[in-house]
């Protein structure tokens, strides 16, 4: 519970337990003589609400190494209610991992105890705090343990009623069960209550229940200030994922607060806090004893993720043409020819992302998401924690603008996936406005993490696909529906951040650049040729004008003197046609790319 911002505090997690009773509480205590430090609202009724659930699940339930958070045989948990992170911080503070006097560093910019749960914190696998996400990344954790890794571990997933309303939720729900990931188990905290409202069900815990089991879980409603009744429901063997249904009080243990509204996110005052200290602390009995953790059973295998490399080069030869999009399916084949643990995700287009090609070679490390992209994107983020798994997941790129929270939280989980959109642009011809990607570019490029892969044909596809494995971060490859014409030997190296200049002309100097990767752009490449050819830069894009290439190069050359850069891009929601015809109305084909570049030197020369 929350202390007003003088006071100093320090926080335990206090398992009591009883022949009668058993309870939990997450206690701020006064420590005397400590500097003062001025904290902000730590949510603490949303902690109390769940203290019971943290006890049990650290102190009797999980197996684990407390010492070793990520060590691979350990249970996992996700705390998808991120706002209750001193919960979680208490319990790991009462495992010994931290030190009770770094509790006190709590949301204070050098520490590593944030306002939410990230993985600057060993013990914290995915960052949470934007509701909704966090079981469809325990969904890939479990994935990954039952058919991956076989082995024992189990996960654990700690969600909110409020987030109950995102429809993310249920798109993991139903992932979970269709995988019959028995190994997952998802608690419900049903506090009733919401940051600003009662949250749409309330207590009306039947009715969670019915919902759960019609997506296909075994749901079980426990009173969750019962230590006796959680202790039971979590040791019984299960044979499908399990959801427990937890009716609580916010804001349990303070009377003033409980289940009461106006209280989520803010701190005690200091007279109630010192007050509901010394109820809580008259009931403690046994506070000596220490409670340990089971021991994992040691049956992960060890994965090494280095290096993961295409065995010889691309086989394609100069002027044959193939769309970059199937180049990408069988360059991922390939790469997991050679490496077990590559693993692809798609949502229901396979056999137009070509990610089938993968499939048919590898089936067991094959997932099919559905049409559920922001499941996908979360999926793809717990198959990618602790190292176990390289992970590419593939959709229309269009269709990742739906998941684009999942994307920004994957950056701050410093999650490491893959990621191919293809059809993107006008160039896909009559599917319509609805299925062309052009806000793609713009979307990956907002993200901090993000490398954004364009290969213009298959020879760099394939090379992306390999850079993409062994590159840190978020990685969005963009792929084209047409076929395009191989413009690169197969033994052309490319890099992160490389350019490549295709052709100059002789007569008219005249260069053309394929910038390989967006982000990062080879700023230096575009400005030396930029000023062999007097500043005069064109750029040709089958994107919307903002956030795509036009403006990347522009970034690029703010700073230069006498540089004159003339965009070409689609210019507003396009329409149903032939790809020729719509690369021609929005002036991005060769004829309206010629007459720019004429246009260009004509102006230039008249300027003289």
């Amino acid at each position: 519970s929350g202390l007003n911002d003088q006071v100093p505090l320090k926080m335990d997690l206090f398992p009591i337990m009883s022949s009668q009773d058993s309870v939990c509480s997450v206690l701020c205590v006064q420590s005397p003589g400590m500097t003062p430090c001025p904290l902000p609202s730590r949510h603490p009724t949303s902690c109390c609400s769940v203290a019971e659930i943290m006890s049990v699940l650290f102190f009797n339930t999980m197996k684990y190494h407390p010492e070793d958070p990520r060590n691979i045989n350990n249970d996992r948990f996700v705390l998808s209610k991120g706002h209750a992170a001193p919960v979680l911080y208490a319990v790991w503070a009462e495992a010994g991992y931290l030190k009770d006097s770094e509790l006190l560093n709590l949301r204070k910019v050098d520490s590593i105890l944030e306002g939410h749960p990230v993985p600057k914190q060993q013990f914290v696998d995915v960052a949470t705090g934007s509701l909704g996400q966090g079981l469809g990344a325990a969904c890939g954790m479990a994935y990954t343990g039952k058919y991956f890794d076989k082995a024992s571990y189990n996960v654990y997933c700690l969600l909110g009623d409020g987030e109950m309303s995102e429809g993310s939720v249920w798109e993991a729900m139903s992932f979970a069960s269709y995988y019959q990931l028995d190994n997952l188990v998802a608690i419900l905290d049903i506090n009733r209550l919401g940051q600003s409202d009662p949250a749409p069900l309330q207590h009306h815990v039947e009715k969670y229940q019915k919902r759960c089991e019609a997506f296909g879980w075994n749901a079980i409603i426990v009173d969750g200030h019962s230590v006796e009744e959680l202790t039971k429901v979590l040791s019984q063997p299960r044979h499908q994922p399990t959801a427990i249904i937890a009716k609580t009080i916010k804001g349990k243990g303070i009377p003033a607060a409980e289940d009461k509204m106006g209280w989520h996110g803010k701190p005690l005052p200091k007279e109630m806090a010192e007050g509901v200290m010394k109820d809580i602390q008259a009931r403690i009995v046994n506070s000596t004893k220490r409670l340990y953790p089971a021991m994992p059973t040691e049956d992960s295998p060890p994965v090494s993720l280095r290096n993961v490399r295409m065995p010889n080069a691309p086989n394609y030869k100069l002027g044959e043409k193939i769309a970059t999009r199937k180049a990408y399916g069988m360059a991922l084949a390939k790469l997991g020819r050679y490496n077990e643990h590559v693993v692809a995700l798609d949502g229901d287009t396979k056999n137009s992302t070509f990610s089938e090609l993968f499939k048919n070679e590898h089936p067991e490390r094959y997932v099919e998401c559905y049409i559920a992209e922001q499941n996908m994107v979360s999926v793809a983020v717990g198959c990618a924690t602790r190292d176990r798994n390289v992970v590419f997941a593939s959709a229309f790129a269009t269709f990742f603008t739906r998941a684009y929270d999942q994307l920004r939280m994957a950056a701050i989980s410093e999650s490491n996936i893959n990621l191919c959109g293809s059809h993107c642009g006008v160039s896909i011809g009559e599917d319509g406005p609805s299925q062309m990607g052009l806000e793609d570019i713009a979307m990956f490029r907002a993200i901090p993490t993000a490398t954004v892969f364009y290969p213009s044909d298959g020879v760099s596809t394939e090379k992306a696909v390999e850079l993409a494995a062994n590159t840190k971060g978020v990685c969005f490859i963009r792929t084209s529906r047409p076929e395009n014409t191989v413009l690169y030997n197969s033994n052309e190296d490319f890099h992160v951040g490389q350019a490549k200049e295709i052709s100059t002309t002789k007569r008219i100097n005249i260069r053309v650049i394929d910038p390989f990767t967006i982000k990062p752009l080879d700023s230096n490449t575009i400005i030396e040729h930029a000023k062999a050819t007097r500043g005069r830069i064109v750029t040709v894009e089958d994107h919307y004008y903002e956030g795509g290439l036009g403006e990347a190069v522009c970034s690029a050359v703010v700073n230069e003197t006498g540089f004159n850069v003339h965009r070409m891009a689609v210019a507003h929601v396009p329409r149903s046609g032939k790809p020729t015809e719509l690369l021609k109305i929005f002036g991005i084909d060769r004829d309206a790319i010629a007459q720019a570049v004429r246009k260009m030197l004509s102006s230039s020369a008249n300027a003289k």
